[in-house]
């Protein structure tokens, strides 16, 4: 049985990839809502709101177009051409791109904001939207040129058995590339990704130690022990950790199976569960910022009353 078959008939992988991309649109949908309304009725918004609403709908545009690709690979209803291809796994691989990016600048501007008067990031403060906002569109340029050569090595298939292309969905296959060309890409990818992580982690890092001195001196300057409730800078750290840590896990293990699949010739199980862990950091990663924003959680408790009235 081909490939294209497997995929097919394989119950478990759709109803698992489907929910995925279900529940990752939803709560994607809320984050948007919540933060643009914040935008929308504060007098002085906040611009880690902009940023994280700017987060929310680059994840959910990246999941519906995994939505329509997942379509083309169970359930397909009819070929697409080579443009429809190239224009939507060109889409999802720059969108997955600016969701990386996002992240590590969002972390980086979580940093400046949380800094103390006296730290050297202080004259920053007022300028890190604009400059957060002119390395987002560097990154978007550059993930741009990056994923370019998408544009022409992704055609459309009609013999979805056939071993000289990489398959991608029943209608769309991967040319094959020339050694050299794939070892100048993968450097490239590498380099950008080992450099965002390390901006992650030192931001990540310096966030830990600011916290540990504020809450040092906070213990003592006061001699009785602290509120059991989380301050809102220990909020925002949690959040920044959680994220951290849940992306390098999920990373990490991507890159995992991707190697596999690669070594054991594109076995259909590999391709499936990469998909699926490919895009869980943008199906879960808003239920971060849910459970750590006291705005977010009276909004989705009053919204849950009001469906439960109804």
């Amino acid at each position: 049985m081909s490939k294209a078959n497997l995929l097919h008939t394989d119950n478990n992988m759709k109803i698992t990839l489907f929910s995925e991309v279900s529940v990752g649109i939803s709560a994607n949908s809320i984050l948007f809502v919540v933060h643009l309304c914040k935008l929308l009725h504060e007098n002085k918004p906040k611009p880690i709101d902009l940023y994280v609403a700017f987060f929310s709908i680059t994840q959910l545009m990246l999941l519906i177009t995994m939505g329509l690709i997942a379509l083309d690979v169970f359930m397909p209803w009819g070929r697409w051409d080579s443009t429809t291809c190239q224009s939507l796994i060109y889409l999802h691989r720059l969108l997955r791109g600016l969701t990386f990016c996002a992240t590590c600048l969002l972390n980086v501007l979580w940093t400046i904001t949380l800094s103390p008067r006296s730290s050297c990031l202080t004259k920053f403060k007022h300028k890190s939207p604009h400059h957060i906002s002119g390395a987002f569109l560097f990154f978007c340029v550059l993930y741009m040129s990056f994923s370019s050569h998408l544009l022409v090595s992704i055609i459309a298939t009609f013999n979805s058995t056939s071993d000289n292309f990489l398959y991608v969905t029943q209608s769309c296959s991967i040319l094959p590339v020339s050694y050299s060309r794939t070892s100048i890409l993968s450097t490239m990818m590498t380099m950008r990704e080992a450099f965002l992580i390390g901006l992650m982690a030192l931001s990540s890092g310096y966030v830990v130690v600011l916290l540990w001195r504020h809450k040092k001196q906070a213990r003592h300057l006061h001699s009785t022990s602290l509120s059991s409730t989380a301050s809102p800078e220990q909020r925002a750290t949690r959040t920044i950790m959680l994220l951290m840590g849940f992306f390098v896990v999920l990373y990490i293990l991507d890159t995992v199976i991707f190697q596999a699949r690669l070594k054991f010739k594109d076995v259909s199980t590999f391709f499936c569960v990469k998909i699926i862990m490919s895009h869980s950091y943008a199906t879960f990663s808003p239920f971060v910022f849910i459970c750590n924003d006291k705005y977010m959680i009276k909004f989705v408790t009053s919204m849950c009353g009001r469906i439960v009235n109804v």
